[in-house]
């Protein structure tokens, strides 16, 4: 349309910074699937979550780049989008007015151009496509995956389906369950764009299941209003509102969808007078699609935690039905009586342990799925792999959402997350450095270059005046064993409590040492209350007050001491508290997740 094909591979591809952030990415991934080989499969393989689920999940389904599924009735666009986006044709496509594309296509990255029927596609152990076998010969004789080396597929798969007809006849004479399909891929997918023509905006029965078929799936979900340069701007906007009341109806969600407008083929613009909105719609695309793989790896580790959550109620359910079995005789009476009145053991369940209702499986589908077994020969419980599935959702996951990197992190910060991740450790955990050789206490933060070697001088705004005893401290802070770079109250209370010191005395300590008022000190606020602690042994007295310099320099964004008393040179100053309202409206804000 009007970007040329350099200008958008540099979109996609992004700089130095583009390529540390995603390699850090890859490796929070690696570390995932290796957290799901050594902690949750053993107890998958135990209650046979295979078998109650869904497939164990294979290597390829962890590495696998993000996938954008496109969705929509026939001649909308959608192959032409694919096309463009790429800035040339990719083997196997089908362009024209008529019904094209008549099949499932996955293209991908690969060294050379070919095609790859979906039969030995689905079985291709580099590929996250096994679980697609279930739909059939006549599914997989209408899947195949279209390879080629692009900068685009090094960073994500695209996903284009069969054009939606109108009518039940095509939708019987497919010879697989379409839906199906549909919502298998939308399970997998990162991104979900529904195309429409801007000259026909009908949603036909089969597109409306489909899309129905995306429920769950909302957040992923956006809208391409195509063809948009083909009409003046006055219809244009007609359209966009008669999209919107549309989308409206079939999807069941209060927010409504983001839709992109434009012209996205390679052809110039029929109507030019819409140019700067096409390319501002354009820029915004692009963004979604850029941040796909930090999202991708956010997603994953969202669905494995789902997956968590469920093999553990899998585990309390059907060791909870082997001890209702008798040890000898009546057991197929007591198995059909436990399959009966499976509401009640459920709720017996989800009370004696605690868990939510919403991590339990559907009641008609699993006692489907019981008939079929012997509970006698179920598993017992087993402690181990419980602990084994807690430590996952407490200690393991938090730990790599803290290791991914953010949109904002500069080269070195990156290479800094992944320096720390190499070591098996946490970034947050070396904010004071600990090497006993480096006495002078370099600030956090910049690069090593651009520090002087000898420590700021003391009117410098980076000085800080415990840094030594920050060195003196560190080892104890670290066999507090903190978490994200963070130990709670009751931790920090334990420490503080050995000194000996009166509770008024400890509880001005913590006034003064929680800067950033989160009821948790990490190594910089740990290093301030120990000193205080141990200066208030040797003197009897806390001050109402911390010096200025005694401030680290990362936290004095959370306390007013710019303004000194008026008429005295004094440096010291108060903490007040954090500005809170601020730090939540921004805060979580931070990051393209």
């Amino acid at each position: 349309m009007f970007t040329s094909k350099k200008k958008k591979e540099r979109k996609m591809q992004g700089g130095d910074n583009d390529e540390h952030f995603i390699k850090q990415t890859e490796n929070v991934v690696e570390k995932l699937k290796s957290i799901y080989k050594r902690s949750i499969y053993p107890t998958e393989k135990r209650y046979n979550y295979q078998y109650f689920f869904s497939p164990y999940l294979t290597d390829a389904e962890f590495e696998s780049k993000p996938q954008v599924m496109l969705v929509g009735q026939y001649s909308v666009g959608k192959t032409s989008f694919i096309k463009y986006i790429l800035g040339r044709d990719f083997p196997g496509q089908r362009i024209g007015p008529e019904p094209t594309t008549d099949r499932f296509t996955v293209v991908l990255n690969g060294p050379e151009e070919r095609t790859i029927p979906g039969n030995a596609l689905s079985v291709h152990p580099s590929v996250p496509y096994r679980g697609l076998e279930k739909f059939g010969v006549n599914f997989l004789n209408r899947f195949e995956g279209s390879m080629m080396p692009s900068a685009v597929l090094r960073k994500i798969t695209l996903v284009d389906t069969p054009g939606i007809l109108s009518g039940e006849k095509q939708r019987l004479n497919r010879g697989y369950d379409f839906t199906e399909v549909v919502r298998w891929f939308a399970d997998k997918a990162d991104l979900i764009i529904i195309l429409f023509d801007a000259h026909k905006l009908d949603i036909s029965d089969e597109l409306r299941a489909a899309i129905n078929a995306l429920s769950g799936h909302d957040e992923k979900i956006r809208c391409i209003l195509n063809k948009a340069d083909e009409i003046d701007t006055q219809k244009l906007m007609r359209c966009y509102g008669a999209l919107l009341w549309s989308m409206g109806k079939v999807v069941s969600t209060p927010e409504v969808l983001k839709v992109y407008v434009g012209s996205f083929w390679d052809q110039p613009l029929k109507n030019p007078d819409n140019k700067a909105l096409f390319e501002a719609e354009e820029r915004d695309l692009m963004g979604d699609l850029k941040i796909l793989p930090r999202q991708s790896a956010v997603r994953k580790i969202n669905e494995l935690v789902k997956r968590i959550r469920r093999v553990k109620v899998l585990a309390y359910l059907v060791s909870h039905l082997k001890a209702q079995m008798p040890s000898m005789w009546g057991k197929g009476k007591k198995q059909q009586k436990l399959i009966d009145d499976l509401p009640n053991q459920f709720r017996t369940v989800m009370n004696k342990y605690d868990l939510a209702a919403g991590d339990f499986p559907d009641i008609e589908l699993f006692r489907v799925k019981l008939t079929g077994n012997k509970f006698s020969e179920f598993k017992s419980l087993d402690l181990s792999c419980i602990k084994h599935l807690d430590k996952c959702l407490t200690q393991d996951i938090p730990s790599l959402m803290e290791q991914l990197p953010s949109e904002n992190d500069s080269v070195d910060e990156i290479r800094r997350k992944n320096a720390m991740q190499s070591a098996g450790g946490n970034p947050d955990d070396f904010d004071v450095p600990i090497n006993p050789n480096n006495r002078f206490g370099e600030p956090s933060g910049g690069s090593r270059e651009k520090r002087n070697p000898f420590g700021p001088a003391e009117d410098d705004e980076n000085y800080w005046a415990l840094s030594e005893e920050a060195q003196f401290y560190a080892e104890k802070f670290v066999s507090a064993k903190p978490r994200s770079g963070l130990i709670d109250g009751a931790t920090a209370s334990g420490i503080l409590k050995e000194t000996g010191l009166p509770t008024s005395h400890l509880r001005q300590i913590w006034n003064l040492a929680d800067l950033d008022g989160d009821g948790m000190l990490d190594s910089e606020e740990f290093t301030v209350a120990m000193y205080l602690a141990d200066n208030a042994v040797r003197t009897g007295n806390v001050p109402e007050r911390l010096e200025k310099n005694e401030v680290p320099p990362s936290k004095r964004k959370f306390t007013e001491f710019y303004t000194q008393k008026v008429g005295s040179n004094s440096s010291e100053i108060a903490v007040e508290e954090p500005r809170r309202s601020n730090f939540l409206e921004l805060g979580y804000s931070v990051g393209p997740g």
